[in-house]
């Protein structure tokens, strides 16, 4: 495994925003794959006493294992590179990479094309959708939490 830092990418548009920072598209320089770049500030998760949560989810996600659940690599701090998704055959891997910077934990993740669910509520036409897709949808959300409570996990 090769060293993972900021230099390992190009950075581009911002996807996102969230609590704790922002979603920006990126490419690693030496292969053009793209990626989605999860930058967590360390001064707003101090802030918010979130220190605990972003570990916790990390451990999680490490502990699973459903195609319904997305799993995650290496940790923070490690500089290392990620198993990747290609080399995971039949097991989606959302966290490729992980690096920490100065001033933010980044997580590196399989770019999802389409972007996420409260896009597609509020930006198809008229807000929601049909019922056979509304089912669909639950169905999958069920079958990730029936996988975290065997777990023994519960999510929020």
């Amino acid at each position: 495994r090769q060293s993972v830092t900021k230099d390992t990418f190009r950075q581009y548009r911002i996807l996102g925003k969230g609590g704790f920072g922002e979603v920006c598209a990126c490419q690693v320089r030496a292969t053009g794959k793209m990626y989605a770049c999860k930058k967590l500030e360390k001064k707003r998760i101090k802030k918010r006493k979130g220190e605990a949560m972003a570990l916790n989810e990390k451990q999680i996600l490490e502990k699973v294992n459903s195609r319904f659940v997305v799993r995650v690599g290496p940790s923070w701090g490690a500089g290392r590179a990620g198993a990747g998704a290609d080399s995971q055959v039949g097991t989606q891997v959302s966290l490729a990479y992980a690096y920490e910077t100065k001033d933010a934990l980044c997580l590196v993740l399989t770019i999802m094309n389409g972007g996420d669910l409260k896009f597609h509520i509020y930006n198809m036409g008229n807000p929601g959708f049909e019922d056979k897709r509304v089912a669909f949808y639950a169905a999958e959300i069920c079958c990730g939490l029936q996988h975290l409570h065997q777990e023994g996990i519960v999510y929020r």
